[in-house]
């Protein structure tokens, strides 16, 4: 049985390099194996994941000889950080490694939405038609307000490409001091300014009790009707039946999300944002490039390896 256990995938050269020099089981796809994952954990003393292994008290209670539990990336809704304290484990995030990655989705996403058709002209242009005023007329970031909720390291990130491209950064953060330097970097104002001056609205704030269904009705109400909203943090923030409601009424302009609330897709959510205008769905992939995998798997790794050979 292995002292390290990787449930699901990993960048292949890291992940050698801990094959190399630890007991190792590396299964992609153990995630999905509970009754495997738990008689692994018998004697592993470090588990890498991702978001889709669930580290609660059954595989805790598996894991007698469990030190650290290394998240590549950094939502821990699937790990039960209380009960991993109580036990003297350690949660090790690879906080930063994939900020760039999700920072260009969100500047991508915001830049397709905001040109409305223009970038779905393929298929027309193809079949030999040339309609400029269909595809034409979308408007730029530049000059617009780009309003992050939640201002941690990617929501900074974020507001500096912005910043970058001609665009106003504003912020609303719930738990960040008045005297962080970061506040140099933004407009900081309440959730409802937020919503009422912003182009284009950015989630990147943990789901917590409080921020289940923070953009619901009302805060749709409150956005502009041109306005845009991008949700690269996690599904449940956005009230998806409320949001689906919002594109079809023109209440806002477009919408990419890239996490939702029961992920894969469920047909409840297939057939709500079914017909939706200006939607962009992903699969929770605004943080998974080339780049971004290597950096959080050297984050974690290094994590394990800095636990393991303390102990």
């Amino acid at each position: 049985m292995a002292d390290v256990v990787i449930s699901e995938f990993m960048d292949e050269p890291t992940a050698q390099g801990l094959i190399d020099d630890f007991d190792v089981h590396w299964d992609p796809d153990l995630w999905g194996k509970r009754d495997q994952l738990l008689a692994q954990m018998a004697t592993a003393r470090a588990i890498i994941v991702r978001n889709a292994t669930q580290v609660d008290e059954d595989l805790l209670n598996a894991a007698p000889k469990l030190e650290i539990v290394a998240r590549m990336g950094v939502g821990l809704d699937n790990i039960d950080v209380a009960a991993c304290k109580a036990r003297g484990v350690d949660v090790c995030p690879s906080i930063g490694a994939n900020a760039v990655s999700v920072a260009e989705y969100v500047i991508t996403t915001a830049m397709i939405l905001l040109r409305g058709p223009a970038y779905y002209a393929t298929p027309d242009v193809v079949a030999g038609e040339w309609n400029r005023p269909k595809f034409a007329g979308g408007v730029e970031l530049a000059g617009r307000t780009m309003g992050v909720v939640g201002f941690g390291s990617i929501g900074q990130i974020v507001g500096a490409k912005a910043a970058a491209m001609g665009m106003d950064v504003i912020a609303y953060d719930a738990v960040m001091p008045d005297e962080s330097e970061a506040w140099s970097q933004a407009r900081r104002v309440d959730l409802d300014t937020l919503l009422a001056e912003s182009d284009v609205v950015t989630l990147h704030c943990p789901k917590l009790p409080e921020t289940i269904d923070l953009i619901d009705a009302a805060a749709f109400k409150r956005m502009k009707s041109g306005a845009i909203l991008v949700n690269s943090a996690r599904g449940g923030i956005v009230n998806e039946a409320d949001c689906a409601t919002a594109l079809k009424s023109g209440e806002i302009a477009g919408a990419a999300l890239d996490t939702l609330d029961i992920e894969p897709i469920t047909e409840t959510a297939q057939a709500l944002f079914k017909d939706a205008p200006n939607l962009i769905l992903t699969p929770h992939i605004a943080g998974v490039t080339q780049e971004s995998n290597r950096r959080i798997a050297e984050v974690a790794a290094a994590n394990v390896r800095r636990v393991l050979t303390e102990s």
